[in-house]
Order: structure tokens, then C-alpha cells, then sequence
């Protein structure tokens, strides 16, 4: 009875939300793996194993090119947001200026509104690049990672300069006296530190911009440029719900496979950050 009362209950809580949580992927590795392929005959339980959906996946369908077009769009446009999120994080936090508390409630301001408010004056925008500029306009991948950047640089701040801030600014008056300069001491001392942000704002702004469907649907119309989020919607848009979906779901189970590897590649900073800041002193 102690047993339940200390422990035991719990046993009782998670098992149910395990199997709640498991069910829906079990129900798409077996449409996965249906040799019908279509949501009529899809079962919680697989009947039969094949992988005639996955080869249809990536003979009838441009599933490679949207694989490319994600992993790039979404992996550029992470490096670049954390990086100009960084140097103005090191600029709000280690820095004195005139505008700085009114830039940072500024940023703060801008959050509250989603992207999608300025859907239209940004689509009349690349109207306009694409004819001037076509290399970072309609269907190409500069186009949509200048249009992921402006939504990510506000939360990203945010977030880092907090961590910014509890790293002690002693460091960086140590290593101005020992000659470093902003340049020295923003990548020698202060990256290193606070890795471990780095590596949570790097993998939420990864996770957001692979899976963002809304604008690049709109903004990705050539078949050939597709994200997997707007190519995979193709598949069970209208008619072809039935028959397309067991290549959806054989398609979504490899658009994990990015998400997975990036997040096993960053853990183990943010494991090392933590032990490293758990030993100091």
C-alpha cells in the first residue's frame, strides 16, 4: 500500500498517457506501411507490411526536392537567426545606449502580433523582388529565409539576452585588460557560456521553420521549390485524400528524421553547458 501510495499511482498516470501519445504513431507507421495505401484501409494495427508507399514516395512525387528545399531553408535560416539574434543580445545586454530599454520593449511589442498580419504587404513586396531581383523573390530559398529571419530575430533576442545577462560582466573586463577586444570576447568568452541557449534557440527556431506551412504555401508556388509541409498537403488536398494516403504518411515519418538529428547534435551542448555551470567555482 505504500508502494501505491508513493510510486504506484504514478505507474497508473503515465501508462494510459504513454499508450494516448503512441497511438497516433502507430496509426501513421501503419498507414506507413499499408500496402493498400489509402485511409479507408488504414488500421491502428498494421494487417501487412510493404514498402510500396515509400517507393512511390519518392518515384511519383517531388519528395526529394521538398526534402532538400527543408532541410536548406530551415538549417540557413536557423544559423542566420541565432547569429544576428546573438549580436544583438550582446548589444541590449553588455552595452549603453541612447534607445536601447525603448528597442528592446519594441521587440517585446512586435511579438504580440503574428507574421501572418503582414501576409499581404510582404506577398506585394516579393511581387516586386522577384521582377527586380528574381534570386531572392517567388520559389527560391534566399526568398524564404529573409521571410523566416524577420519572425524569428524578436523571441530569439529576447530569450538570449536573459541568458546574457547572468554572465558575470567581470569576465569581460578581465579580458578587456588583458587586450581582448568586443570581437574577442562576444565568440572567445561569452558564446561558449551560454551554449546552451544557443542550442534551445537553435532548435525551436528549426523545429518552427521546417514545419511552417502558411507562408510557403503562399510564397512557394513552382513545384520544384515546395517545402515538405506544402508538398505533403498536396497529396491528401481534394480527391486524392483516399488514395495518396499512404504515401503522406510514409512522408511524414521521414520529415522527422531532420528534426530527430537535429536535436540528438545540439543535446549534448546542452549538456555540457549545464554540467559545465553545475562544477563552476
Amino acid at each position: 500500500m505504500k508502494w501505491f501510495t508513493d510510486t504506484g499511482w504514478r505507474h497508473l498516470v503515465a501508462v494510459p498517457a504513454v499508450l494516448f501519445s503512441l497511438g497516433p504513431i502507430l496509426f501513421v507507421l501503419s498507414a506507413a506501411l499499408n500496402p493498400l495505401g489509402t485511409l479507408s484501409s488504414s488500421t491502428l494495427v498494421p494487417t501487412g507490411a510493404s514498402l510500396d508507399n515509400f517507393t512511390r514516395l519518392f518515384r511519383d512525387t517531388g519528395f526529394p526536392h521538398w526534402f532538400l528545399n527543408s532541410v536548406m531553408i530551415a538549417g540557413l535560416a536557423s544559423l542566420l537567426s541565432i547569429f544576428l539574434s546573438a549580436l544583438a543580445a550582446f548589444a541590449f545586454s553588455r552595452r549603453r545606449f541612447s534607445g536601447r530599454r525603448t528597442g528592446l520593449l519594441f521587440l517585446l511589442l512586435i511579438q504580440m502580433f503574428p507574421q501572418f498580419l503582414a501576409v499581404v504587404a510582404l506577398f506585394l513586396i516579393f511581387s516586386t523582388i522577384t521582377d527586380l531581383w528574381p534570386g531572392i523573390g517567388f520559389n527560391t530559398w534566399w526568398g524564404m529565409i529573409l521571410l523566416y529571419l524577420g519572425g524569428a530575430l524578436g523571441v530569439n533576442t529576447w530569450l538570449m539576452k536573459g541568458f546574457f545577462d547572468t554572465v558575470p560582466k567581470e569576465l569581460d573586463e578581465s579580458a578587456t585588460v588583458d587586450g581582448a577586444s568586443h570581437t574577442g570576447i562576444f565568440f572567445r568568452i561569452l558564446l561558449p557560456l551560454v551554449s546552451p541557449i544557443i542550442a534551445v534557440a537553435g532548435l525551436l527556431a528549426f523545429i518552427g521553420t521546417i514545419n511552417e506551412f502558411l507562408l510557403a504555401n503562399l510564397f512557394l508556388r513552382d513545384g520544384a521549390s515546395k517545402t515538405l509541409a506544402v508538398g505533403l498537403y498536396g497529396l491528401v488536398q481534394g480527391s486524392d485524400r483516399n488514395t495518396n494516403f499512404g504515401i503522406f504518411c510514409a512522408g511524414t515519418l521521414l520529415t522527422a528524421i531532420p528534426t530527430v538529428g537535429v536535436f540528438m547534435y545540439l543535446q549534448r551542448y546542452i549538456v555540457e553547458g549545464l554540467s559545465a555551470g553545475a562544477v563552476k567555482g
